[in-house]
């Protein structure tokens, strides 16, 4: 597709410094832009690109412009960052959806296809399931019997959906995420580790993303939650009967055990670790590779493992570095203070 300068700016209500014709072809990173290019620029630490940056056309906000005239064509908006997220939005939209049930893939009798729904080669939709109107699922997707998929879901291929599982409006689940496997609930005895029925299922509520190769367990019995808005990365482990409230962020790698409730808002790190059969409030921040092993109250930031306050670890990690010098110094006192007791 091609676009002029004058056509972006109509689309994000920018205003254009140099040529509104200029032509856009595509799009490049800043640092690596290409003539008839679109890029970006949205913090101060990237404005040097306005000299040297082969782009045509960037768009950048308008707390950073310095001078009137660059080289290349501008477009001036209050927040780059989001413009350029709209227009890729746009762009998106722009593409098409698919539509149709192709060769190769496999549908029960009782299953029920929305309209506009598209349905890859070699998926299997399984009995008294339902697709939603307008839902995209692409090849070597595996949906179980009595799953129900929202309006306007994205299911990517490899992705495998088990039975009686709940799907709502507008999500995205990637590739290789397994969404109702059974949760991992054992019972010792005298003759080793028996297994318990994981009779429950998994709910996802509306505008929930998951990235590729999660696993999200259904419950042992009632639902294992993902509540609306929720954005989870990839290769994440979410176990039976959780509950996670709405419009939350989980970074890659992040795990957290069985029966545990987290509210609205919150943020988690990558490879953070949550103990089961806890509860974590709302607006809560837990650092990076954190380990949380007790219940956690509203807007506290946390960091470490145990996790604690993360001011507290900044405070106790600035004495943990210089821990050897600690140590040596009250040996010091220790051996001072034996030789005066000497003397």
């Amino acid at each position: 597709m091609e676009f002029t300068a004058s056509q972006i700016a109509s689309f994000i209500d920018g205003k254009i410094i140099g040529d509104e014709n200029a032509l856009i072809t595509g799009v490049s990173p800043i640092e690596n832009g290409e003539s008839g290019h679109l890029s970006f620029i949205a913090q101060d630490r990237f404005s040097h690109f306005l000299d040297t940056s082969r782009c045509s056309v960037i768009i950048i906000s308008e707390k950073l412009l310095e001078k009137n005239s660059y080289n290349p064509t501008l477009i001036v908006v209050k927040d780059a960052y989001l413009s350029f997220q709209i227009l890729m939005n746009l762009y998106q939209e722009m593409q098409g959806r698919k539509e149709g049930i192709e060769n190769g893939s496999s549908i029960h009798d009782t299953a029920v296809i929305g309209d506009k729904a598209y349905i890859g080669a070699f998926t299997y939709v399984s009995e008294k399931a339902k697709i939603g109107e307008g839902a995209q699922i692409y090849p070597h997707v595996y949906i179980g019997k009595g799953v129900k998929i929202g309006k306007n879901c994205k299911i990517d291929s490899g992705a495998r959906i088990y039975d009686y599982c709940i799907i709502g409006d507008n999500c995205v689940i990637h590739s290789n995420t397994v969404i109702g496997g059974d949760g991992f609930g054992f019972q010792p005895t005298a003759e080793g580790f028996k297994k318990i029925p994981q009779l429950g299922n998994v709910i996802i509520e509306d505008d929930v993303e998951i990235g590729s190769n999660c696993s999200i367990d259904r419950a042992t019995i009632g639902s294992t939650i993902i509540g609306k808005g929720t954005k989870i990365d990839n290769l994440i482990q979410i176990a039976h009967n959780v509950k996670i409230g709405q419009n939350n962020v989980i970074a890659a790698q992040a795990g957290i055990a069985g029966s545990t409730t987290i509210g609205d808002w919150n943020q988690i790190g990558g490879q953070v670790g949550v103990v089961g059969h806890i509860k974590i409030g709302n607006q809560v921040k837990i650092q990076a590779q954190s380990g949380v092993n007790s219940s956690v109250n509203d807007r506290e930031t946390l960091y470490g493992s145990p996790a604690i306050s993360y001011n507290d670890y900044l405070r106790s990690y600035v004495h943990f570095r210089n821990l050897p010098g600690i140590v040596n110094r009250i040996n010091n006192l220790e051996n001072n203070s034996k030789d005066n007791t000497n003397e």
